[in-house]
């Protein structure tokens, strides 16, 4: 894609937010009442800048304009095989991914948002009948809650198959509290799909409730180190990296004030699944993928290191066979091996900083590499 189409993407479908934080009143004000549109931030934290696919533009299209000029988000949480699931939006804002969502799910679906700011509630829920109307059923609803809080919502535990965030957790003081929700909420097999801003070291503390670097997104990111222990001790024992990007602080106050932090926009997907392992090992398994899924008929993404082209041999981990085994993508796949033999850690499994290393999907070479 050409620069031109990426900036024009940029501008009219960047922006969410909304949910537990840091300082919730700063972050209310700062998203609800500070913030008029997309255009008013400083930095490029909560822009998207990825390039949807054609079903997504087109999903995108049924959404109303008002919603979408109100949207703080950092990347695409539209995880594959959604048709008939139950989702959990954390921070849903003006409702942009919920609606978006909703027409991938379908209406066997359903989308629920949770967000805090009643500004960002109040554009979502005026919106609900015409979106109704545009996909032709209802399954969307918006609950005013702290993300931080979840246990306090009318929230089933073990009732969702997919939870998003977008941009949301880093505004948030207890994160552990977020990952550990999660994880209750969702269904075994289900999944975290989530973006969010993480930085290269611990921000200090002077800096956190600074209500510009906070509303930006950059003061309460998390250093990755931190993200992989909490992650990892909430029950998303094997956290996979999908897409990273670093990010432009343009703004020569707020650069002056970080003092040499380097920051990314990164997905991620963590699953609730049992028998997950600390590291990636290896029984011999291999699977191939059917092509089956809309959107990537070619190449199917499990993440940044797995990206699994139709009709091929593909050999993985015992983590990644039960990712693709044990989930809603069972269908999609053929698998060969079990867990009866182990050969020892999977080829290629390391423990540096994940960041920088996504593997572009010609690059077959690096098929069997494992995160």
């Amino acid at each position: 894609m050409t620069g031109e189409v990426l900036t024009v993407y940029a501008i009219t479908i960047r922006t969410k937010k909304g949910s537990g934080f840091m300082n919730l009143e700063n972050s209310q004000d700062y998203y609800g009442k500070v913030l008029g549109g997309s255009q008013d931030l400083r930095t490029d934290a909560c822009c998207t800048f990825e390039m949807p696919g054609a079903d997504i533009r087109a999903a995108l299209g049924n959404v109303h304009e008002e919603v979408k000029a109100r949207y703080y988000g950092c990347g695409l949480v539209t995880p594959q095989a959604l048709a008939g699931c139950h989702v959990l939006d954390l921070g849903s804002g003006s409702g942009q991914d919920a609606y978006l969502l909703a027409q991938l799910v379908g209406p066997n679906g359903s989308v629920t948002g949770v967000d805090a700011t009643p500004e960002q509630l109040a554009v979502a829920r005026e919106h609900q009948d015409w979106h109704a109307e545009r996909f032709g059923y209802a399954n969307t609803r918006f609950i005013e809650g702290d993300i931080e809080k979840l246990g306090a919502l009318d929230l089933e535990p073990g009732s969702f198959d997919v939870i998003v965030s977008n941009c949301v957790i880093n505004l948030v003081a207890d994160k552990d509290a977020v990952f550990r929700a999660a994880h209750r909420l969702l269904k075994p097999g289900g999944e975290l799909y989530f973006s969010d801003v993480y930085a290269d070291r611990r921000v200090p503390a002077h800096l956190l409730n600074d209500p510009v670097l906070h509303g930006e997104c950059l003061s309460g990111a998390l250093y990755w180190g931190d993200f992989d222990r909490l992650a990892k001790s909430a029950g998303f024992t094997d956290p996979r990296l999908v897409t990273d990007r670093p990010l432009g602080i343009n703004d020569r106050e707020v650069a002056a004030k970080l003092g040499g932090i380097n920051f990314v926009s990164a997905t991620y997907r963590l699953f609730k699944l049992d028998g997950l392992e600390p590291q990636c090992e290896d029984y011999g398994q291999a699977v191939r993928y059917k092509g089956t899924l809309p959107g990537q008929e070619r190449v199917f993404e499990l993440d940044a290191h797995h990206l699994i082209e139709a009709g091929r041999t593909f050999p993985i981990c015992g983590n990644s066979w039960r990712m693709l085994a044990d989930t809603r993508f069972a269908e999609h796949f053929d698998f060969i091996g079990d867990f009866s033999r182990h050969y020892g850690v999977f080829p290629g499994c390391g423990t540096d900083a994940p960041f920088g290393q996504s593997a572009s999907a010609g690059d077959t070479s690096s098929g069997a590499a494992c995160c």
